[in-house]
């Protein structure tokens, strides 16, 4: 975890050949893979309660809303640097901003909202203090 230039969580991943179409850049859908990868490792890594923990309690954190922004393409064995930090913590949902940058370069942007919800019946759930700890200032 680094946290050079970004206010919350980073971590790097590596463009892959499993990443690329036949041109040698990010297939759109991937990167899609790799910010939920985000979102998981920052569950795990900081709010110490990964998704495996979520599910063995019958709770989970679905994304409701990604809003996405391609800013430049990334290319095989690049390594990008995803930050993530959290903006908005509601009752039940959460808001979180993640960019992902190669050498500086921006290379996407996105919006992400999740609600923690009840496995069993799908009902959302309050988020437990021990999580929302780390999430933003800015509640609602």
């Amino acid at each position: 975890m680094n946290h050079d230039k970004c206010t919350n969580f980073t971590t790097q991943r590596k463009v892959r050949f499993e990443h690329c179409d036949p041109a040698g850049i990010v297939f759109y859908p991937r990167y899609f893979e790799m910010v939920n990868s985000v979102v998981e490792d920052w569950f795990s890594d900081v709010l110490r309660f990964g998704f495996n923990d979520l599910v063995e309690s019958n709770k989970g954190v679905p994304t409701v809303s990604l809003k996405t922004q391609f800013h430049a393409p990334s290319r095989l064995g690049e390594i990008l640097s995803f930050c993530l930090t959290p903006q908005i913590a509601g009752r039940t949902s959460l808001n979180l901003d993640i960019n992902a940058t190669c050498n500086d370069q921006r290379r996407l942007t996105a919006q992400v909202t999740l609600v923690h919800i009840d496995l069993i019946n799908g009902r959302p759930l309050p988020w437990p203090e021990t999580m929302r700890q780390h999430f933003s200032l800015n509640e609602t």
